[in-house]
Order: C-alpha cells, then structure tokens, then sequence
C-alpha cells in the first residue's frame, strides 16, 4: 500500500498503470478479450476489454503485494 501525499500516491498509480499498459502482455489479453467481446456483439467491445484486462492486472499485482505481506509474517 501507498503511504505519503495524494499528489504522489496518485503519480505512483498513474505509473503503475502506466506500465501496465504498455507491456505486452496487457497488450495481448485486451486484444482477446476485444476479439471474444466483438463475437459476442458487445456494446463497447474495445473499451470493457480495456478496463476488464486493466482490472485483472491492478488485482493480480494486488494479489502479489498481499502474498508478499503473508511471507513477512
């Protein structure tokens, strides 16, 4: 978890998503998840992958943070 002023906590998530985005395999699961949502005539198709990939990302590096916690203790 983020600790100090919100201007830097807000700069810490934009650069967390920021390299989220970018990597290719964020880039890999948003384009199946548009190929699936387009089949599936989905309204928004291209934007619900965006945001469901970007959200199963932001969770499992949740998930990674709350392991690495358990190992502490």
């Amino acid at each position: 978890m983020m600790h100090g002023a919100p201007e830097e906590e807000i700069r810490q998530w934009l650069n967390s998503i920021a390299v989220i985005v970018l990597s290719d395999e964020f880039q890999a699961l948003k384009k199946e998840l548009e190929t699936v949502y387009c089949r599936s005539n989905m309204d928004n198709a291209r934007i619900m992958a965006f945001q469901d990939a970007l959200y199963a990302f932001l969770a499992e590096r949740e998930d990674e943070s709350a392991e690495d916690l358990r190992e502490v203790f």
